[in-house]
């Protein structure tokens, strides 16, 4: 059941009976005795059971997600889908082509895992798959293995097929549709096969608008589920923004080197990956290391510019550890270690939003609120400089928005497994549901005045100002995650020149 792409013949010489005969000989044992339980293994069967209350007598298939082609026989960096890690437990590169199949029973829901466990040493897949095989791609868990490390019952995927089709006629089959392209097929055969009464609408038939709505609802609930998170996603949350703080002083201490190098964005994206690999799983989405007037593209990660002295670099960036919770902060720093008199003046005026926007994020405020507390002040201070044509109160009325012409993004998203989490949840549970305790969002005003811009004061041209930090609502308030990371302008330098009158770190 693997997506992969038909082999390239012109690549590998054939193998010779002898050493098919040969390969399999004289090999040790695996190591005896079974790994011990992921950390997520725990809080995943608690999500388990959440989501199987709604679904009560359902089947419902939750697949990984298979490897992606980059380039001809060689594939992009697996990451599973974040659904099913959060079902399972599952992190890093855990598990191409898996699929988690929840099958309803009295009680509830029995989870196994279905996946391609290792294959023995003398078969094909072992020395000439460079996919799955051993010797390509290293050592694969056993049944045995898989179930010790997430706590659920394993299955090979060559049985999955069969499981979907048992009882298909009177079992509704509900699937995270989009992950696996395989799966998908394999579902929609099945039901094809297995004409039946959907869940969602008994009145009609199994039409394919009905199966795809049914799919949708499960899409919809499994992001949802991550909304709140539990005490061990959040315990996550805060290292990954730790993890993220460490990445952002490596950055600080390179700048010099940033600087003489040339092409000084890529440096800075370069070291911060370095430390998000070790520390963690990736980064969490393509860094943005800005400097000057790519700091007014609001996703620039092209990276290929310069750094110089006296002009700004807006590094969005987040480290993702292994259980694949990831930060997403944003720093706006000074090249030169100083900021001038105008970036200090943008500066604090999107600092002072931001702290409106924290402020406003608490538990029964509005998801909206936070972004009207942090907009309100943006606009404020466009009208104070002139480069509102209107006033802020009319620029912030439903037939206003002429603010957002130097601010277009929101101040908020959810965040967690995804940069930007829970994206599927309905509208009325996201932009305007409610906050709760448990929920991590960010806080991400910013400021952006393009060179080319002549609405916009000369001094002010080409500064681009954003500061992110990763929220916390708790039961009386708010934690800032990310708070080890100083705000306020002159924090910024004292921080900055602690770091770069340091010991020497010059690369050859």
């Amino acid at each position: 059941m693997s997506e992969r792409q038909p082999a390239l013949p012109n690549r590998q010489t054939p193998f010779s009976e002898a050493f098919t005969a040969f390969i399999g000989e004289r090999w040790a044992p695996y190591a005896s005795g079974l790994p011990e339980p992921l950390p997520a293994a725990g809080p995943a069967a608690d999500r388990r059971r959440r989501i199987s209350e709604q679904f009560p007598g359902e089947r419902l298939v939750v697949p990984a997600g298979g490897l992606r082609v980059r380039s001809n026989d060689t594939d992009y960096r697996y990451r599973p889908h974040s659904a099913f890690a959060h079902l399972t437990g599952l992190g890093t590169d855990r598990e191409p082509d898996a699929v988690l199949v929840l099958e309803p029973t009295d009680a509830g829901h029995d989870a196994t895992l279905f996946f391609r466990p290792r294959a023995p040493r003398d078969s094909a897949e072992f020395y000439s798959d460079a996919r799955y095989g051993e010797m390509w791609v290293g050592q694969r868990p056993s049944l045995d293995e898989m179930g010790a490390l997430c706590g659920i019952r394993c299955a090979p995927i060559d049985e999955l097929e069969s499981v979907l089709a048992k009882n298909a006629a009177d079992t509704p089959i509900r699937l995270l549709r989009g992950a696996s392209d395989t799966a998908d097929a394999l579902v929609d055969a099945v039901r094809a096969a297995h004409p039946q009464v959907r869940g969602d609408v008994p009145t009609e038939t199994g039409s394919r608008e009905d199966e795809l709505a049914a799919d949708q609802r499960l899409t919809v609930a499994l992001s949802e589920l991550r909304l709140v998170k539990d005490g061990f996603e959040a315990d996550q949350m805060r290292e990954a923004c730790a993890q993220t703080a460490t990445a952002f002083e490596a950055v600080v201490g390179s700048l010099p080197e940033a600087v003489r190098r040339g092409r000084g964005e890529r440096w800075v994206e370069g070291v911060f990956g370095l430390h998000a690999r070790h520390a963690g799983n990736a980064v969490g989405y393509d860094t943005i290391a800005a400097s000057g007037d790519h700091a007014c593209t609001l996703h620039w990660i092209r990276n290929d510019g310069d750094l110089r002295e006296g002009d700004l670099l807006l590094l969005d960036a987040g480290v993702e550890l292994d259980t694949l919770y990831t930060a997403d902060v944003t720093r706006t720093l000074p090249v030169s270690g100083r900021f001038s008199d105008a970036q200090r003046e943008v500066y604090e005026a999107v600092l002072e939003a931001q702290e409106a926007g924290i402020a406003a994020a608490r538990a029964g405020a509005k998801f909206s609120d936070v972004h009207k507390a942090a907009i309100t002040v943006i606009a404020r201070h466009l009208e104070a400089w002139g480069i509102l044509p209107i006033t802020a109160e009319e620029s912030l009325s439903d037939t206003g928005g002429l603010h957002r012409r130097w601010m277009v993004h929101g101040t908020s998203h959810h965040l967690g497994m995804d940069v930007h989490d829970c994206a599927q949840a309905r509208l009325e549970h996201y932009r305007e549901g409610v906050l709760a305790a448990g929920m991590v969002v960010t806080v991400e005003p910013g400021l952006y005045f393009k060179a080319d811009d002549e609405l916009v004061p000369d001094r002010f041209r080409g500064i681009g100002i954003r500061i992110e930090d990763d929220i916390l609502i708790t039961a009386d308030g708010n934690e800032n995650l990310s708070a080890m990371l100083p705000r306020r302008s002159a924090d910024v330098e004292a921080w900055m020149s602690g770091i770069l009158e340091g010991p020497e770190t010059r690369l050859t």
